[in-house]
């Protein structure tokens, strides 16, 4: 019994520590999910935290990351995320009308009853499936593949995608193949974490590359200085409540988003946001009413996709096959030599021990990050835009790539990495996203190993 106090305890300190760094990574402007959360989950999985502990950790961090990166959307028009970037044209309609504080509290109240509406359905729904679980996990290489091969489909550059799934798998290998050959790494041992974690940071490392020639540097927009403007507020007294900041429709409205959020947990998030963001509210014809329902129902969307395809997945069917599971919560289905497809949080947890991380993560982030969005959201925005720059994040999770790269395969896989990562940037900005990429690298060696 006192184990399991003791245990509880360290969920508990997990799930703070990932609400208060992910609220203020949230806030910082243009951090992409998959580049802020992959990386530190799969430092905590190599250093040899609790299974349960890990999970909190996440469900916390993804929280508070949700509901924080909405902040500089409202007051600068400038996306915290790639999932807050289909709100910007709506928070700036209500930022037109002097309203970003509004926009603030209708953002963070929606997302509060996304993850109210995703906890218990991704549970049950997770449970529903549970038992097919064991069939799918057999065919596991072709579920990848076929994974690729849809959200390859699902992007506008379909055909690209398809093309760039074989040779982009035959990099892998090489790679694999090359550093057995020259023994680097034991034929046994399969370099993952740090070609993951290549892949997450592509845009970046493709970005830092290009800038190292003078006349790309001199093609670059110079916008100056961008003025942001923050008016001061006196904090409301007491917890807000999320359902008297949001009118009844408003509340309907985020509700059933997030309820197809967690239905549609392997599509894209993004679009799934865009799609229902704006079927939901077409027919509203006075622009603040509109921009107020869009902003709220798609925040609930987001978060509940979130949960969703990460609970989901590793719940049911222990592989990652949602674009959530094998981005940002990659780490928690393959982080050789910890977790691997076949031994992972998915065979280390009861349903118990899911639905307790689930909750106490889950409290936490909202107890904490809700409460100080909707009271000191201006002031903590001030602060992260005057003393956290964005590079500086970029910077501290690029070097936990290289780290885990040497720790990997040694200083040769350094290298290495940066031509995944030059290659997955290059494939990212053609419109390849991280879901056809990441499903590949899974798939690579059994694609790879039909041809010889």
């Amino acid at each position: 019994m006192e184990m399991d106090l003791v245990l509880i305890l360290h969920m508990i300190i997990a799930s703070l520590a990932g609400t208060v760094l992910y609220t203020l990574i949230g806030i910082a402007p243009g951090t992409d999910e998959t580049a802020v959360l992959a990386p530190v989950t799969m430092v905590m999985v190599l250093t040899g935290f609790e299974p349960i502990v890990i999970l909190t950790f996440f469900i916390s961090a993804i929280i508070a990351k949700k509901l924080t990166d909405s902040i500089p959307v409202a007051i600068a028009g400038i996306p915290g995320g790639v999932m807050s970037a289909p709100m910007v044209e709506h928070a700036m309609v209500l930022k037109k009308h002097g309203m970003p504080e509004v926009s603030i509290r209708k953002m963070a109240s929606g997302s509060v009853i996304g993850t109210i509406v995703a906890v218990p359905l991704s549970l049950l729904l997770a449970n529903f499936i549970l038992p097919f679980g064991d069939t799918l996990s057999q065919y596991a290489n072709q579920v990848f593949l076929g994974g690729a091969v849809f959200l390859a489909l699902m992007t506008k550059s379909r055909w690209f995608a398809l093309l760039s799934i074989l040779p982009f798998a035959f990099l892998i290998q090489g790679l694999r193949n090359f550093y057995w050959e020259i023994g680097v790494v034991p034929e046994d041992t399969t370099v993952f974490t740090s070609f993951f974690l290549g892949i997450t940071l592509g845009p970046v490392i493709l970005k830092l590359v290009e800038l190292l020639n003078r006349k790309v540097r001199d093609r670059l927009p110079r916008y100056g200085i961008k003025e942001i403007i923050l008016t001061k507020r006196t904090p409301e007294k007491g917890f807000p409540n999320p359902f008297k900041i949001l009118t009844k429709k408003e509340v309907g409205t985020s509700s059933i988003a997030s309820f197809f959020g967690v239905l549609t947990f392997f599509m894209s998030p993004v679009g799934m946001t865009i799609f229902l963001g704006e079927t939901l509210t077409s027919r509203i014809k006075e622009p603040i009413k509109r921009a107020s329902r869009a902003v709220s129902s798609m925040d609930g969307l987001t978060n509940a996709a979130y949960i969703s395809g990460t609970l989901i997945p590793l719940i049911a069917i222990g592989l990652p096959l949602s674009p959530t599971a094998i981005g940002p919560g990659g780490a928690l289905f393959n982080a050789p030599p910890v977790f691997t497809p076949e031994n992972n949080i998915h065979h280390m947890l009861s349903m118990g021990d899911f639905v307790l991380a689930t909750i106490i993560g889950s409290v936490v982030a909202i107890s904490i990050t809700f409460y100080i969005t909707i009271k000191y959201a201006q002031q903590i925005c001030a602060f992260v835009f005057r003393y956290i720059p964005h590079e500086a994040m970029l910077g501290l999770f690029i070097g936990l790539v290289l780290m885990l790269s040497y720790m990997d395969a040694g200083i040769l896989n350094i290298f290495g990495v940066i031509l995944v990562g030059l290659v997955a940037g290059f494939l990212h900005r053609k419109g390849v996203n991280y879901g056809v990429q990441f499903m590949t690298l899974y798939a690579a060696p059994w694609l790879v190993s039909l041809f010889f």
